[in-house]
């Protein structure tokens, strides 16, 4: 198993780092236990909305973590997260801002969760890298496949901890799943099956609004690496799908990050990604791995009655030659034959819980052991989801070389690799 090296002693005595007693109350915490100011891991946010405080409330619940600092550019967004962190705590201690770097200036501070928009993902997570924070990141965790490569990048040279959250590898039902196919279970692996939701074409931009003052929503740092456009609150507000600037895969990773994911995993495939993508119209891709095993990407049962056996979003299905199995985000676990299902979980847990998922991240954090969906894992799951994005742009069969990273004989697919950021917001 991967570990990361020279750990920063970063669980700090709160003495020290926030001018707290020593001994702090396991209540002041909105705990019942007690856990040792030494042991403690403190915490900051960037960017965190309606998903982020999904999240959030999942590290609240864990008695080793003390959130302290919120950086959002979005001053209801800012007031709201300061609410729920000093109701759980009961006390008036968390810190607000807009600026991120004011978070990972923060010496008290050993990781961030950041849960903005796609276009800041892989770019806050390398700045914070840069800031020796560890982080746990809302998917897609990068625009392109030059900053999934970029962000791995970062995290090994600076030996941080990365968790994607990409938390169905931690949802039991697509862990039994997963096994089966990987344990040979349902014979030798053939195809695995990406539940994706519609591709969507870039939308015409949305008319210009007066700018707001920056202090209650600052623009320019919401657009961040994005290419400037004029202001509509309809963006800030979340409606900025479907926008290619602020859209990563256009749309194909909305859920692509979560099945691909899970497709790589059940494939052995964690440390490499397909070397032929081709997409076949209505909403469906075949891709391929060197050894033969088939990559399909399709929609859901949630947006098409299809042939999915399970109804519920995010839906993956592995077949062998001896079997196959399907799960969803509702729990369900169906599969071909009633003896593959022996000896499944009975707690149920739906596919949207990020809590198992948090305290996986919160225990490599403490080990500096490499997270289930650390940076090489995500990197090569979104390269496969990008990848495809590209080959249905250019409507195009496509090769690639895992390897390389890039695509072969094709220098338009090549220069689609990677995106522009806008200045100052560089890597």
């Amino acid at each position: 198993m991967e570990v990361y090296p020279n750990r920063r002693q970063f669980l700090k005595t709160a003495a020290i780092t926030l001018g707290f007693p020593t001994l702090i109350p396991g209540s002041a915490l909105g705990k019942s236990g007690y856990v040792a100011p030494s042991n403690r891991i403190v915490m900051g946010g960037i960017g965190i909305g309606p998903r982020g405080r999904k999240v959030l409330r999942s590290f609240l619940q864990q008695p080793d973590v003390q959130f302290v600092a919120i950086a959002d550019v979005q001053q209801e967004r800012r007031e709201i997260v300061k609410r729920m962190v000093n109701r759980e705590y009961g006390n008036e201690d968390c810190e607000t801002y807009i600026d991120m770097f004011e978070v990972l200036g923060r010496d008290d501070i050993d990781v961030v969760q950041i849960t903005t928009g796609d276009r800041w993902h892989a770019l806050a997570s390398i700045y914070a890298a840069k800031a020796a924070k560890d982080v746990y990141c809302e998917k897609p965790c990068s625009m392109s496949i030059e900053e999934s490569i970029q962000l791995a990048n970062a995290f090994k040279q600076n030996e941080r901890v990365f968790q994607a959250g990409t938390q169905r590898r931690s949802v039991n039902n697509f862990v039994f799943a997963a096994k089966l196919a990987r344990s040979g279970k349902l014979g030798e692996l053939q195809k695995v099956h990406a539940g994706i939701l519609h591709l969507m074409p870039d939308r015409e931009a949305l008319p210009e609004e007066p700018l707001p003052d920056p202090s209650i929503s600052d623009w320019d740092r919401w657009l961040g690496p994005a290419p400037r456009r004029p202001y509509n609150s309809l963006y800030t507000r979340g409606k900025w799908r479907g926008y290619y600037d602020f859209h990563a895969g256009n749309g194909l990773l909305e859920w692509g990050s979560h099945t691909v994911d899970l497709c790589q995993w059940a494939a052995s495939a964690d440390h490499t990604c397909p070397i032929t993508y081709e997409y076949r119209g209505d909403d469906y891709f075949e891709c391929k791995y060197a050894n033969g095993v088939k990559l399909v990407m399709r929609l859901s049962g949630f947006e098409s009655e299809g042939d999915w056996h399970v109804t519920g979003t995010c839906p993956i299905r592995f077949e062998g030659t001896e079997g196959w199995v399907e799960a969803d985000d509702r729990n369900n676990l169906v599969a071909s034959h009633p003896s593959l299902l022996e000896n499944r979980p009975s707690e149920i847990v739906y596919g949207t819980d990020p809590t198992q998922h948090v305290r996986n991240f919160l225990n490599c954090v403490k080990t500096r052991q490499a997270p289930i969906t650390n940076e090489t894992i995500t990197r090569n799951g979104h390269i496969a989801s990008h990848a495809a994005a590209i080959a249905w742009q250019l409507g195009r069969k496509l090769e690639f070389d895992p390897a390389n990273t890039s695509f072969i004989n094709n220098e338009e697919a090549n220069r689609l690799r990677s995106r522009n950021h806008r200045k100052p917001w560089t890597i």
